[in-house]
């Protein structure tokens, strides 16, 4: 059995398809219930608490870590959640780290991320480390905006970044959940070209068949909009890399079409999909 925590979201939602489809037994685990699919166990568990996890763990071969923006915050115990799943037997656990352990080791965030790595490498003889740079999903922070005023709000407009979609975050996932051949692996992972939030903008407005006005936010107004989802901390590092992406964070990996045989999606192709979220 495979356990895949944030299974209802932008990534563990297709993880978990994905597993169900290759006729593996997967947990999906949530916060709230929601709908699965066909055949794979939901538990409602908040990971906040590392022993609400126990209950999905017994019999499980493997872990699929997702760990949401508060749970890297001060006072949260994601080390704990390790330990209880290799007590548990569980034996290969695939973690959704950062990019920003490599190219900013030294932010807060990216300091206590690093140290949850180190954890998984010790606990289990087997594991994989994914580090994706932005996500082509976070423009659904547009959604209402665009919605109610055809206006897409963002800050740093004209710096762009390879942004990844979380399909593809969820298909390497699933590579490395289910291929003995990526055990001990560290992928970074990218889309296949950079783009700046207008650039998005302007594949936004062509999904739509109409145009959208562009407004820039400051740092300031982004940091006090972002704090209301995620700590402070995570903010300001975020918002450090999108304003000024270091040479490393605007390089294209080729680590997707490594380990699934296929380039990237483009953020076209996430619009193309996600277009109604927008209407």
């Amino acid at each position: 059995m495979i356990v895949v925590t944030g299974a209802t979201g932008n990534i563990g939602g297709p993880l978990t398809r994905a597993l169900a489809d290759a006729g593996e037994q997967v947990t999906a685990v949530s916060r709230h219930a929601a709908p699965v699919p066909d055949g794979v166990r939901h538990v409602v568990a908040d990971l906040a608490d590392p022993a609400a996890l126990e209950p999905a763990l017994t019999g499980a071969k493997a872990l699929f870590l997702l760990l949401s923006g508060d749970l890297h915050g001060p006072g949260t115990a994601p080390a704990d959640l390790v330990r209880r799943a290799a007590a548990a037997g569980v034996r290969r656990i695939v973690l959704l780290s950062t990019q920003g352990v490599s190219t900013r080791p030294f932010g807060p965030t990216r300091i206590a991320m690093r140290a949850l790595e180190d954890v998984v490498r010790e606990a289990v003889p087997e594991w994989a480390v994914l580090r994706p740079g932005g996500f082509a999903s976070n423009v659904l922070w547009w959604a209402e905006s665009v919605r109610t005023r055809r206006t897409v709000v963002a800050p740093f407009g004209d710096v762009g970044a390879p942004v990844v979609d979380p399909a593809d975050i969820a298909d390497v996932a699933a590579a490395c959940l289910l291929e003995d051949r990526h055990t001990g692996g560290v992928y970074e992972l990218t889309g296949p070209e950079v783009i700046t939030p207008r650039g998005q903008a302007r594949d936004l407005a062509a999904a739509l068949g109409e145009p959208l006005r562009f407004h820039e936010l400051t740092r300031d107004e982004a940091r006090a909009a972002m704090a209301r989802s995620m700590p402070v901390e995570l903010a300001d590092d975020t918002l450090d890399i999108l304003g000024a992406p270091s040479e490393a964070e605007l390089r294209v990996s080729p680590a997707v079409h490594q380990l699934l045989g296929r380039p990237p999606r483009s953020f076209a192709d996430w619009t193309a999909r996600h277009v109604a979220a927008f209407r």
